[in-house]
């Protein structure tokens, strides 16, 4: 019996944890929050996952609330008319073939972990340093840190070539709220993109307090929607949420007259820098610890990612480590198994940081023309779920304009 470390009770720790599990694998899970506190504790993210990432749970027998939460069933983009603010220059949306789902992290992870337990895993509760790696490390064969915040993480090196930014390109807030008026004809995530100030987006999702929707606020550092830090109560967090919706985009503000906070928790504000890092960290004894998820590449939330790729990447580091057998887990097959999910998060990263910066001209050619072509919306809709399918459309003009005239209406005589 094969026993692996895994540090971090998270999103891409846990699927990994079950499914060695399943295997037969000895398992530990370290993390330094127990459920009860997980419970208790602030909102952690805003975790829209789509179709692919929910069926990791779903073959691992762990998504738990396919029943409860609401369905995301579609997304849509407005940009607001540049001479009249108050109006929509750009106003499209396309349904997802398969729906997102979004669960609260205060409910899905305390109970992961509980389950993981009655399935017969071991937890430790305890803060991971460096000193408790050395000790995990050399008594598993396998340590996998999947932690995606905390002073551990540091530890891993900037991969300079894939990380183009050094400081935060956004100040980000959330707020949960009861009582949002839902979109017409099927629910989505409603991308608003607001040019030189920010951007925000808002879907369906479930919470401790029941059926929620997750307002997601992404600010340019030091502009009008960076209002956040220093707000002194949940209230005035949800007021300066309220407040911007009026001012600059009327017709969410219309449909958040009835919001309230979900809960005392319910909101949250902070920002960090989008980073890849090297994914071996080399120990002072020379163990090796193989980072996954955020830890290893973590992106800005505005093209909520960071749940789904951190579901893939458990995918593929779960399928790598069964298929090793009995091989050693050296740095070889550890950069030859991160290599594996970089294939696929390359992309990723790519689109999600060029949509920090103003559209280049092939992103505003397929934004824009979506509105007229319901074909190319429901593509690019999709493409949530899946976006490699975007290049090379995403980077090179010409290319956008093929996929523009693939996807164009077609046109009937009588």
């Amino acid at each position: 019996m094969r026993k692996i470390a895994i540090i971090g009770g998270g999103q891409a720790g846990m699927p990994v944890a079950f499914g060695l599990l399943d295997k037969g694998y000895e398992v530990t899970v370290y993390t330094n929050r127990t459920p009860d506190q997980v419970r208790a504790g602030r909102v952690m993210s805003s975790q829209c996952m789509f179709a692919t990432a929910l069926d990791v749970e779903r073959r691992l027998g762990i998504n738990f609330w396919e029943e409860d939460c609401p369905p995301v069933e579609g997304i849509g983009f407005a940009l607001p008319n540049p001479d009249q603010p108050d109006t929509k220059a750009v106003d499209w949306s396309g349904r997802l073939d398969r729906a997102a789902q979004a669960t609260d992290q205060r409910i899905k992870m305390p109970f992961w972990l509980e389950e993981f337990e009655r399935r017969g895993g071991h937890i430790v509760f305890e803060d991971v340093g460096i000193p408790e790696l050395e000790r995990i490390s050399q008594s598993h064969e396998l340590t996998l840190l999947a932690a995606g915040k905390g002073e551990v993480v540091r530890l891993f090196e900037s991969d300079i070539s894939r990380s183009p930014y050094n400081k935060p390109q956004r100040a980000l807030a959330l707020t949960y709220v009861h009582g949002l008026e839902p979109t017409p004809d099927y629910s989505r995530v409603s991308f608003n993109f607001i040019p030189g100030v920010g951007e925000y987006f808002v879907f369906p999702s479930l919470t401790l307090s029941g059926p929620c929707d997750i307002m997601v606020f992404e600010g340019i550092p030091s502009g009008p929607l960076d209002r956040f830090r220093d707000a002194q109560s949940p209230q005035e967090h949800l007021e300066r949420s309220l407040s911007f919706l009026q001012e600059y985009i009327p017709w969410e503000a219309d449909r958040a007259r009835h919001c309230e906070l979900t809960d005392a928790q319910g909101y949250l504000a902070g920002s960090f820098a989008p980073t890849v890092r090297k994914p071996v960290l080399t120990l002072p004894s020379g163990n090796l610890v193989l980072g996954m998820g955020d830890a290893v590449v973590v992106n800005d939330p505005i093209t909520g990612q960071g749940s789904n790729n951190a579901a893939k990447c458990a995918q593929v580091y779960l399928d790598q480590i069964l298929a090793q057998g009995t091989l050693p887990f050296d740095r070889r097959w550890m950069e030859a198994t991160f290599d594996t999910y970089w294939n696929y998060a390359n992309n990723v990263v790519s689109w999600t940081n060029s949509m920090l910066q103003p559209p280049t001209p092939q992103a505003f050619a397929l934004l824009t023309q979506a509105a007229n072509s319901p074909q190319l919306a429901h593509f690019l809709a999709n493409a949530f779920d899946n976006p490699p399918v975007l290049y090379p459309a995403w980077e090179d003009l010409a290319e956008a304009e093929k996929l523009i005239q693939s996807t164009a209406p077609t046109l009937t005589t009588a």
